[in-house]
């Protein structure tokens, strides 16, 4: 992002080699850098210091700080020189220059600055790809530690240890599953893995799943589960996995944040023109009016006792609505009458006939 003073020289070369050149003068260089955030500066003081290293200090103080900066100078004093680098210039060069070593300067800080945005991107996927891991895992794991438990009870009724057993295994088999899943998406690339080309979630089957998985986790903590359902056959446009570990989501919260409401409701009720909705809704304490603007955003816990605070990630909420809009639908929440918290999940219609023969 040369002055105007800049050669109009090097402004043809960067042209011919396929950059985009934003020209500003030095008043408005700062705000023109934050609003169109450059890959590379080239700053041009036609005087010796006097403009340069207050713009190099501005920007550094701005949030362009990360972009480098190549500072073109007549002054030959080696002090101002040091001090330029001191205030953020990757490259100092005196005027008169030569155009060839300022292009070459270019070329090689730009691919620097290439290089570390590509490392910042991979070093943010993998952060994702742990969270999304480390959140996957916590409510099988929940299970199995919930079963385990209640099987060291003392009182532990005989009739109940295979059902106990039962949870232990399958929520065993589910994390390993997710584990593979993960291991395979990066062993593979996207184009190769298999698609399925029916994606769709039967909701009567995923409330009986969550019911028959979360049952005796809400009894012993003093929900008692209610279901409703307007159709047997409602079909949404989702992968039943993901449509599974929303609803575990929405379930855990209630398990977490709705004790003292005595019970939870499942819903599967007709949506707007051409979708469905899965509700759970609750009488518990709902959500506070200040706290409802984070409610979706990752790593956002309301207030609650501790135990559940330790337990609880703030990444489920988010993640859920995430993948239901990718799905095309919509996850939102909503204040119950009286008292408690409605969460509803809206997906299109799945064309499911194949499924029913």
């Amino acid at each position: 992002m040369p002055e105007p003073s800049t050669d109009a020289v090097l402004v043809q070369r960067l042209l011919q080699d396929g950059h985009h050149v934003e020209v500003c003068g030095g008043e408005s260089a700062v705000a023109t850098a934050v609003a169109q955030q450059p890959d590379l500066i080239v700053l041009d003081t036609p005087l010796p210091g006097a403009v340069g290293l207050p713009v190099l200090g501005a920007l550094q103080q701005s949030s362009v700080r990360a972009i480098p900066v190549v500072f073109l100078t007549v002054a030959h004093d080696h002090q101002r020189l040091l001090n330029a680098f001191a205030a953020g210039a990757v490259a100092c060069i005196r005027k008169p220059y030569d155009d060839n070593e300022v292009l070459a300067h270019i070329r090689v800080h730009l691919s620097l600055k290439l290089t570390q945005d590509r490392l910042a991107q991979v070093a943010r996927e993998r952060e994702e790809l742990l969270n999304l891991v480390a959140h996957d895992l916590k409510n099988p794991l929940a299970s199995v530690l919930f079963a385990s438990e209640m099987l060291a009870l003392p009182d532990c009724k005989p009739e109940r240890r295979p059902r106990y057993l039962q949870i232990i295994d399958d929520s065993t088999r589910e994390a390993l599953g997710y584990i593979r899943s993960y291991l395979q998406s990066q062993a593979k690339p996207a184009s190769a893995l298999p698609r399925n080309t029916h994606t769709c979630a039967h909701l009567a089957d995923i409330v009986q799943w969550l019911a028959a998985r979360y049952e005796l986790q809400l009894e012993a903590s003093g929900l008692h589960l209610h279901i409703h359902t307007t159709s047997s056959t409602a079909c949404v446009a989702i992968s039943d996995q993901l449509m599974r570990q929303v609803g575990e989501n929405l379930v855990s919260n209630a398990l977490k944040y709705a004790r003292a409401g005595g019970e939870l409701e499942l819903l599967i009720r007709n949506g707007r023109q051409g979708t469905w909705q899965l509700v759970a809704q609750d009488r518990g304490p709902g959500v506070s009016a200040d706290f409802q603007a984070n409610l979706f955003q990752p790593f956002q816990r309301a207030a609650g006792p501790a135990e559940v605070n330790d337990h609880s990630s703030g990444l489920g909420l988010a993640l859920s609505r995430q993948w239901i809009a990718n799905a095309g639908g919509n996850l939102w929440y909503e204040d119950r009458e009286e008292r408690g918290a409605r969460f509803v999940v809206e997906l299109p219609e799945a064309d499911c006939a194949h499924c029913f023969g």
